[in-house]
């Protein structure tokens, strides 16, 4: 804890991730989706009132003018099963590339990538090439697998391949979607399509950004109506999304890095937006707020260093700046540079007690009991989440990945 200042150390080192526990039955899990994505139940909480609809009826709830900002991240099949000479069965669980480390670019390998990864029965191989034959195009492709490191609990392996496939297209003929492991069962066919939203295009994640499961063109067309933007933004959900806070206090939990994208053209449409702007999920959340954080900056960085947002950054900062003058630092430095799009790194996290720049409402899911997503609803709707989550318990909301919606407007 030594990264925050004294004014905001006592507040952080206080909160316990046991204020963030609620029971959540068995039986409230959606283990699968709503054979229609827009008929799910929305739950909206607006000035500290709830009411509920239809989603398909969600526009008529929406401020006219708005920004809505999606993730356009898409799930990859990023589970790899092997099976041992002796028998043994080898899952391998494809976290991010490492080496090329740019996710567009690792998809385009045609020989070999490395990647670090999650190893399930990691105890049965500790030596050796995996191997597994995979059909594309009428061609048998040897595919095999080599651990080159451990690092903190999970694996370097070096993929290798024959025939100059793509290693998107070995993922494509013989990987697995990665459904959350809370859902416990095997992934199935509807899977492949009812697990991306239908803005998914940028392949990079293990996970869904589930929030925006819901919407359909249809529901396009109604935000058309009412002149409701719609934008994208991209990070790459990665494995630590699914993993709660196991310390005592949220202060001795380390956040996971995620990769973010963001266009110059988007930019614009943020800063015309102000006041104005809903994200979609919050992963989009997350993306959004760290921008505040990156332009408060960014003027000193070295175009070719790493962009990136600590963890602790809007707890260790005092910035005085607006919103509207952050973000315009970062489209006169993509100006400056010449970049159409900008690459950052983000590790926020946002707790309660944490000042909300550039949202000013949000849609999600219902989350996972000591989770940091909650922690996020809970810096949104302060201890109203309680209520929220105690209503949708005693009204029949489905919870999790595959449940029903939440639209928090202030």
């Amino acid at each position: 804890m030594n990264l925050l200042n004294n004014k905001n150390r006592d507040t952080i080192n206080s909160i316990k991730a046991a204020e963030f526990n609620y029971s959540l039955p068995d039986e409230k899990i959606a283990k699968y989706p709503l054979e229609k994505r827009d008929q799910s139940k929305v739950l909206i909480w607006k000035n500290r009132n709830i009411s509920e609809t239809v989603f398909n009826d969600v526009d008529t709830h929406l401020p006219a003018n708005s920004m809505l900002v999606f993730n356009n991240t898409k799930v990859i099949r990023a589970r790899l099963k092997f099976n041992k000479s002796t028998g043994a069965n080898i899952e391998i669980f494809c976290l991010e590339p490492v080496a090329p480390t740019d996710h567009a670019l690792a998809f385009q390998q045609t020989q070999q990538v490395d990647w670090k990864c999650m190893v399930g029965n990691a105890k049965k191989w500790k030596e050796g090439i995996l191997k597994k034959n995979i059909i594309i195009q009428n061609k048998t492709t040897v595919l095999q697998a080599q651990q080159l490191q451990k690092e903190n609990g999970d694996f370097i392996i070096r993929f290798f391949w024959d025939n100059n496939f793509t290693f998107s297209e070995i993922l494509e003929h013989s990987g697995i979607i990665p459904i959350p492991p809370y859902l416990n069962r095997e992934t199935e066919t509807s899977d492949l399509t009812r697990y991306q939203t239908v803005l998914a295009k940028i392949k990079g994640s293990v996970a869904a950004p589930t929030a925006g499961l819901h919407f359909t063109q249809t529901t396009f067309d109604k935000l058309k109506v009412k002149n409701i933007s719609v934008s994208e933004l991209t990070l790459h959900v990665g494995a630590g999304t699914f993993q709660p806070v196991k310390s005592e206090f949220i202060s001795e939990h380390k956040m996971h890095e995620e990769a973010v994208v963001v266009s110059k053209q988007f930019i614009k449409h943020l800063i015309q937006h102000q006041h104005k702007v809903i994200a979609v999920g919050t992963t989009s959340i997350r993306s959004l707020e760290s921008l505040y954080w990156l332009g408060c900056t960014i003027n000193s960085q070295n175009p070719e260093a790493v962009l990136e947002v600590p963890q602790w950054a809007p707890y260790n900062s005092d910035f005085k700046i607006n919103s509207k003058d952050s973000l315009q630092n970062i489209l006169s430095f993509m100006e400056k540079h010449n970049f159409e799009e900008l690459h950052f790194a983000t590790k926020i996290i946002i707790v309660p007690g944490y000042k909300f720049r550039i949202i000013d409402g949000m849609f999600t899911n219902f989350h996972q009991p000591q989770s940091t997503l909650l922690l996020l609803i809970s810096a949104f709707l302060g201890d109203d989440w309680k209520t929220v989550y105690d209503y949708a318990l005693a009204n029949n909301f489905r919870f999790l990945s595959y449940g029903d919606s939440n639209l928090y407007l202030k």
